[in-house]
C-alpha cells in the first residue's frame, strides 16, 4: 500500500486526502494548528461562534458531487438552509436585496432600472451556460497544457476570454448600483472585475441561480463532515504538526519532518502555501523564484473582526455589503496602488440572524471583513482606526446604535495570515484568477523538479474560493492515482 503525506488541512488538503484513501492509499495529514482545516477554522468564545474565513456558501453542487463521490451526500453530516434574502446591499442612498430566486431579483432590478430586468434573464442565461462548462469541462482539468482549455465550447466563446467581466456588465446595464451588485462576484476569484475574463460570469449564475446556503453551525460544519469522511476512510489526522522540511532523495520526495520527526512516504501533497511549502525544500528543487512569486497578482488580504454584540441588531441580513462608497477606488486600493483604503468597501455577517446556535439567546454574532491589499502595514492602531470608520457607517446605514452594545472584539489581518497560516505576502485568498493567471499558466499542481511532490490549494488549479479548493484536492488525488 503506497502511504502519502499531505501538509495542511484545509479544503483541499481534505479533499485530496478523501479521494486518495478511497483508492486504498494509506494517508497522513499533518496540520500546524490545534485544530484542522486552514482557513476556514472556527472560533469560540463566550458562546459565540464564528467562521474565521470562508462565510459563503455557494455552488452547493459541488459539494453534493464531492460527498457522493462517497456514497454519502451533504445531509449525512450537516443542514443546509437556502438563505432568503441571499444577501443585503447598502448603497450611500438606497439598498438592493438579492432574494433566493430570478423571479425577485428581476424585480428588485425593475425596481433600480427600468428594462434592466431582460437584460438579468439574457446575462444569467449566458452566465449558466458559462458555468457548466467551467463546472464539467474546464476546471476538472489538472493545469499540465494550454489544449485544455481547447474544447468545442471554449472555442465558440474564445472571445470571452478577451472580453472583462467589466465590458460585458456594462454592456447591459447603466445604473452604477446594478453594475456594482453585478460585478461583485468575481471578487472571490481575487481580481477586479475589469481584469477578469467575461466567460468568469459563471460566477453571477453561481449567486443568482444556484443561490446562498447556510451550514446550520456555521461554514466549519463543512470541514469537520470532511474531517469525519476522512477518518472513516482510515486517514489519519496529526493537529500541532508544523512541517519543518520535505525530504528528497535522488530527485525524489520521500518524506517530510514534522516536529524534529521524520515521517517517510511514497509522496507527499502540500495543501499549505505554495510559496512556504516550497522553502521547505533546499533551494535546488524549488520551481518558482522568489522575483516569479512577487510579480504576481495576488487576490486580497483581509482586516477581519469577530465581534459579540449583546443585543440582537435591526436591518441586518446574514450577509451583507456596505457599497456605500467608491467601488472603483476601493478596487484601486487593492491591485493598482496598494494602500489602505481612503474609504473602504466591507462585508458584514451576522450568522446568528439565521442560526440561533450561532449566538447566545438575545445575542447577535458579527464578522467584519475589508478587503486590502497584501503586504499592508499591520498595527493595532490601524486595525483600531478602520474599526471605528466601519462601525461608525454600519450605525449610520443600519439606523441604530451598536458601539456600546460590544461584549468583545478580536482581529485578524495581514500578521495574522503570516503567522497562522504561513500566507505569502499575508494574502487572504490565493492567486487572483486573472487571464495570464489561469489553468495552465497557474503554479502546477506537479513538481517539475521533484518526483512524488505535489500541490493543491488556492495558489495553484483551478484558483481561489472553496468549491474551487475541493476540485483542487480531487484533481491532485486524480494525477496520483493514474500514474499509480
Amino acid at each position: 500500500m503506497k502511504n502519502i503525506v499531505i501538509i495542511g488541512s484545509g479544503f483541499s488538503s481534505l479533499s485530496a486526502a478523501c479521494h486518495l484513501a478511497k483508492e486504498g492509499f494509506q494517508v497522513s495529514i499533518f496540520e500546524k494548528n490545534n485544530t484542522v482545516g486552514g482557513r476556514a477554522r472556527q472560533l469560540i468564545k463566550g458562546g459565540f461562534t464564528f467562521d474565521m474565513g470562508p462565510s459563503w456558501y455557494w455552488m452547493p453542487d459541488i459539494f453534493e458531487k464531492f460527498f457522493n463521490e462517497f456514497g454519502k451526500k451533504p445531509s449525512d453530516y450537516y443542514e443546509l438552509e437556502k438563505l432568503d434574502p441571499a444577501y443585503k446591499i447598502f448603497f450611500a442612498d438606497d439598498t438592493i436585496t438579492i432574494g433566493d430566486c430570478m423571479d425577485k431579483i428581476c424585480e428588485e432590478f425593475e425596481r433600480i432600472e427600468t428594462g434592466s430586468a431582460v437584460h438579468l434573464k439574457n446575462f444569467i442565461s449566458k452566465a449558466q451556460t458559462n458555468y457548466d462548462i467551467a463546472i464539467n469541462k474546464i476546471v476538472l482539468k489538472p493545469g499540465l497544457s494550454p489544449l485544455e482549455l481547447v474544447t468545442k465550447e471554449t472555442v465558440l466563446r474564445v472571445d470571452q476570454f478577451f472580453k472583462t467581466i467589466s465590458q460585458e456588465v456594462r454592456k447591459r446595464f447603466k445604473n452604477p448600483k446594478l453594475i456594482s451588485t453585478l460585478e461583485f462576484p468575481v471578487l472571490f476569484l481575487g481580481a477586479k472585475p475589469s481584469k477578469t475574463p467575461s466567460f468568469y460570469s459563471f460566477m453571477n449564475f453561481a449567486d443568482f441561480g444556484l443561490g446562498t446556503w447556510h451550514p446550520k453551525g456555521g461554514m466549519y460544519q463543512v470541514i469537520s463532515a470532511m474531517k469525519s469522511l476522512a477518518e472513516e476512510l482510515g486517514v489519519t489526522v496529526h493537529t500541532n504538526a508544523p512541517v519543518e522540511k520535505i525530504l528528497v532523495k535522488n530527485g525524489k520526495a520521500v518524506g517530510i519532518i514534522s516536529n524534529g520527526s521524520t515521517h517517510n512516504s511514497d509522496k507527499v501533497i502540500s495543501g499549505a502555501d505554495y510559496h512556504h511549502s516550497e522553502t521547505l525544500l533546499d533551494k535546488e528543487f524549488r520551481q518558482y523564484s522568489s522575483e516569479y512569486w512577487n510579480k504576481k497578482t495576488y487576490a486580497p488580504s483581509s482586516l477581519l473582526f469577530y465581534v459579540g454584540f449583546n443585543k440582537k441588531l435591526d436591518n441586518i441580513n446574514h450577509h451583507n455589503l456596505f457599497f456605500d462608497t467608491d467601488f472603483e477606488k476601493h478596487a484601486e486600493e487593492i491591485y493598482d496602488n496598494p494602500k489602505w483604503p481612503t474609504m473602504p468597501l466591507f462585508y458584514a455577517n451576522f450568522p446568528s440572524a439565521t442560526d440561533k446556535s450561532m449566538a447566545p439567546t438575545g445575542c447577535e454574532t458579527g464578522f467584519f471583513l475589508i478587503p486590502i491589499a497584501p503586504n499592508l502595514e499591520d498595527t493595532p492602531s490601524l486595525r483600531s482606526q478602520y474599526f471605528d470608520i466601519i462601525i461608525d457607517r454600519f450605525e449610520k446605514r443600519t439606523r441604530q446604535d451598536v458601539k456600546n452594545n460590544i461584549i468583545f472584539k478580536e482581529s485578524f489581518c495581514v500578521n495574522d495570515f503570516i503567522e497562522e497560516y504561513n500566507s505569502y505576502k499575508g494574502n487572504a485568498y490565493g492567486m487572483a484568477n486573472t487571464l495570464t493567471q489561469t489553468a495552465f499558466l497557474r503554479p502546477n499542481l506537479k513538481s517539475k523538479k521533484v518526483k512524488n511532490l505535489f500541490f493543491t490549494g488556492q495558489l495553484t488549479v483551478p484558483g481561489p474560493g472553496v468549491p474551487p479548493a475541493l476540485i483542487s484536492g480531487k484533481l491532485v488525488a486524480d494525477l496520483i492515482k493514474n500514474k499509480h
